[in-house]
């Protein structure tokens, strides 16, 4: 149970008094085992004790409005699998590391690095430490890590492996242990950096005054060193980040990274591989690809030559790798060595491959896949952590002494069947940091990650790393799936640290680029898509509005009379069950309305089309700016985060916010959205929608017959051309105005002849992919669309219609019927590239 909050005006230094009185089994980072205050933590302490709660509680808030904001996401998945999007936790209190102790630390780590390179390297390559005995040859072949198809690849750019994570904790006696290596795809580093730059927005008097090493340089070096690991030895290699996609656990830090890096995000459907060469599928064509920076697990990479029913991957890839035509960071198989069964024999292999003592310890780790390892971890087990050994393992840590005798036998039963497959580590009294939590400062138990990269003949590290730190005081597990904290981490230097930047400086002299810029097909795809959800989303707002107007206010005979002919209306649109054409009760049509704005399983529910919004928005995370996500974060939390099943008037205040912030993200794009191929397929995607909602909702009035006016003043609002209607004509609603309004009228941004304007003019616009013959398609096909309607008399045409009804209907089919073709064809041209237009 939490502890109760200190109340609003209590004193900070009340807090850090009570905390460092507080026990600690482990090494306390803040505090020493008499309560005083480490030398490195005493001047933002110091600052901190000047505060109040409320003080601290409203820099948290901002901190969680500025994580927010960025759209900060860990997605956690459930036993079955299922996920769903956590906001970043970040604990206000960083974790502070003395100059003196780095120094030695990133030595350590440093000399790490060069130790896994090699191991890696004689792995794939000449396996002399396992025909010498240095390693059991099982802890490899018996590795789901190790892959078979990259032995005796020459990567290019040199190694295998590029960059390199650890995860450290400390002992009882203060000194780091090394708990597991990230070999594979290391992720958190974009964290890190969000972390540093909400944090520095909370304490910058702290963070300049305290000399804190800034994030900038490291990055810096990691981005030149990825484009010198391009085969090609030219001065603009194209460097892209593969990701799994939106559904990645990390997929915010894959955008992040990527836009703060200045290269492309791309997935597996973004690349092809031709001719043993790697290429970017972009609206210009196809682009040869240099250096992939991957977070995609080995085995995912290729399909082809690796794990045949994935889907995220690149056929041909590892091929195209052994070729040495791209680079990739890290190797495909460098998974091989993140296993803690490998911990135990690094001190050994240390001083074989490089004469030297392992400056940076291990956790006493276990490899159970030896007898006498085996017998040792079952008489000892108390003492252990149980862990699956090797990568890709299922199952969580599991602690000896919390089982029972009867959990303790069925373990081992199972450890006994394949004693490889597990390790077992000492269990750690994990060192503590203040958290800021519930009103208190507490200790939680923290493991600190750091990243190395190479810089030139030597390595990089980043000055702190991403600190995790247990969701409450008596954790055992420090993990972000099992709801830990992250802290920023200040590691101090001795004296004023320089400013830097990955902008370019001043006197670099930048040509000016006329050209929109590449644009992968999957990008414009989602950009079409979003056009299209966010057009759908505003619709079905406008026309659920529309009806709830007329279910609340006096209940005049004009609302009485419209109400009755929506109803209808709204069942011809699919959007109300077929029981709905004839009379229900109002509250079963209330409830229905209401599931309409509310079920996220409805299909064309306000939560569901806000739901593909979203997915197809964080596709997009690297492409918008901060202003645009802050807006689609605002709408996503505005949607999902009020229920509106009570009242009507509530439900129509919902609504009306909406379709303003609806409105904002309109004038975003229009305003402030460079005119790139990205926005061009965005206005796209609009437009398309617009005209075939145009269209769906005129011919949801006018069939099936009979007739019924009373829903044309509704419609008029819908479109938001009430007001213009009115003042041009003066009456009520009547057909052959309202379509001549809604579909000819050229001065009206929401008739449908207006949309084809549009779309005729970005059109021509498109970029041409090299296919000859149908070069001009898309132009061609909305000139026909404008041909059909030109000279149209709707007043004819709707006397026409009153006599023989069908034209009016045929004519709207038709015109639907040429939106979908014109939709499939930009598809066809724009989103897949099944011929190699290769530049």
């Amino acid at each position: 149970m939490d502890s109760p909050s200190a109340p609003a005006n209590t004193s900070v230094a009340d807090l850090l008094a009570a905390c460092s009185r507080s026990p600690a089994t482990g090494w306390g980072e803040a505090f020493a085992p008499d309560g005083q205050i480490r030398p490195a933590w005493q001047p933002f302490l110091s600052s901190l004790a000047k505060l109040t709660v409320q003080d601290l509680n409203a820099r948290r808030e901002e901190a969680n409005q500025l994580l927010r904001e960025h759209g900060a996401t860990y997605t956690i998945y459930n036993e079955q699998k299922q996920y769903t999007d956590r906001h970043w936790r970040l604990d206000i209190l960083p974790l502070i590391i003395s100059s003196q102790e780095w120094s030695g630390l990133e030595a350590a780590l440093k000399q790490r690095s060069r130790l896994l390179r090699m191991l890696v390297k004689d792995i794939y390559g000449e396996r002399r430490l396992l025909k010498e005995g240095w390693i059991p040859p099982s802890l490899v072949m018996a590795n789901p890590g190790f892959i078979r198809a990259a032995h005796g690849v020459n990567p290019a750019g040199g190694h295998m492996l590029f960059h390199h994570a650890v995860d450290l904790a400390r002992g009882p006696d203060g000194r780091w242990v090394v708990l597991a290596d990230r070999t594979q795809a290391p992720s958190g580093k974009g964290y890190s950096l969000e972390n540093r730059i909400v944090l520095t927005s909370l304490f910058p008097d702290e963070f300049r005054s305290m000399h804190v090493h800034r994030l900038a340089a490291f990055f810096q070096v990691e981005r030149d060193a990825l484009r010198a690991m391009a085969p090609q030895n030219h001065a603009d290699p194209r460097v892209v980040l593969f990701t799994p996609g939106p559904l990645n656990e990390t997929y915010f830090e894959h955008a992040y990274k990527a836009r703060y890096l200045g290269f492309p995000l791309v997935e597996g459907a973004d690349l092809t591989v031709r001719g043993r060469k790697v290429y970017l599928k972009t609206l210009e064509g196809l682009r040869q690809v240099d250096v992939i920076v991957r977070r995609v697990d080995d085995t995912f990479c290729d399909p082809l030559e690796l794990r045949g029913e994935t889907w995220l991957g690149v056929p041909g890839l590892v091929e195209a790798w052994r070729a040495g035509t791209v680079a990739i960071a890290n190797g495909i198989g460098s998974g091989v060595i993140e296993t803690p069964a490998l911990l135990p024999f690094l001190p050994g292999l240390c001083r074989h491959l490089l004469g030297e003592d392992l400056q940076l310890g291990n956790a006493e780790t276990w490899w159970c896949g030896q007898p006498k390892e085996l017998q040792h971890v079952e008489d000892n087990l108390d003492r252990f952590v149980l862990k699956r050994a090797f990568v890709g393992g299922a199952g969580q840590p599991v602690f000896g002494s919390q089982l029972t005798d009867v959990q303790r036998d069925e373990l081992m039963a199972r450890v006994k069947a394949s004693p490889q497959d597990f390790a077992a580590q000492e269990r750690l009294p994990l060192s503590t940091a203040p958290v800021f939590e519930n009103g208190r400062i507490e200790r939680h138990p923290l493991v600190l990650r750091c990243y190395i990269v190479p810089h030139g003949e030597d390595f990089a590290v980043l000055p702190g790393g991403l600190t995790r730190v247990s969701p409450s005081p008596q954790g055992l597990v420090v993990s972000m799936q099992a709801g830990g904290i992250s802290k920023d981490t200040w590691v101090l230097a001795d004296g004023p640290v320089e400013q830097l930047t990955l902008l370019l400086p001043p006197s670099v002299v930048v040509r000016p680029e006329k050209m929109a810029g590449e644009v992968p097909s999957r990008v414009a795809d989602h950009f079409f898509w979003l056009g299209r959800y966010v057009e759908r989303l505003e619709d079905a707002v406008r026309v659920l509005r529309a009806v709830l107007q007329r279910m609340t206010g006096e209940g005049t005979e004009d609302q009485a009379r419209e109400l009755s002919a929506l109803v209808p209306w709204l069942v011809a649109l699919g959007r109300l069950p077929d029981r709905f054409g004839t009379k229900v009760a109002s509250g079963e049509l209330r409830g229905e309305l209401f599931a309409l704005i509310d079920h996220s399983n409805r299909d064309g529910s306000v939560r569901e089309l806000m739901n593909r919004v979203s997915f197809n928005a964080t596709a997009l995370r690297d492409r918008l700016s901060d202003d645009t996500w802050r807006l689609l974060n605002k709408l996503v939390r505005h949607v999902h985060g009020r229920n509106v099943r009570s009242r009507v008037p509530e439900a129509l205040e919902f609504l009306n916010s909406l379709v303003l912030e609806l409105a904002a993200f309109t004038g975003m794009e229009m305003e402030n959205m460079t005119r790139g191929h990205g926005w061009r397929f965005l206005d796209l995607g609009r437009r398309v929608e617009r005209a075939q909602n145009i269209l769906t909702l005129l011919k949801a009035a006018v069939h099936p017959p009979p007739r019924n006016d009373s829903v044309l003043g509704p419609l008029l609002e819908v479109f938001d051309s009430a007001m213009s209607y009115r003042r041009r004509y003066h009456a009520r609603a009547q057909l052959a105005p309202v379509l001549d309004m809604l579909i000819a009228d050229e001065t009206n941004p929401r008739s449908l002849t207006w949309q084809l304007h549009q779309l005729t003019r970005h059109a021509s616009q498109l970029p041409r992919t090299g296919r000859e013959g149908d070069a001009h398609e898309e132009k061609r096909q909305v000139d026909g669309m404008l041909s059909e309607l030109a000279g149209i008399n709707f007043e004819t045409l709707v006397k026409h219609e009153d006599a023989n009804p069908g034209a009016l209907v045929a004519l709207f089919d038709e015109l639907f019927s040429s939106l979908g073709r014109l939709s499939q064809t930009i598809s066809a041209h724009y989103f897949s590239h099944a011929l190699p237009h290769v530049r």
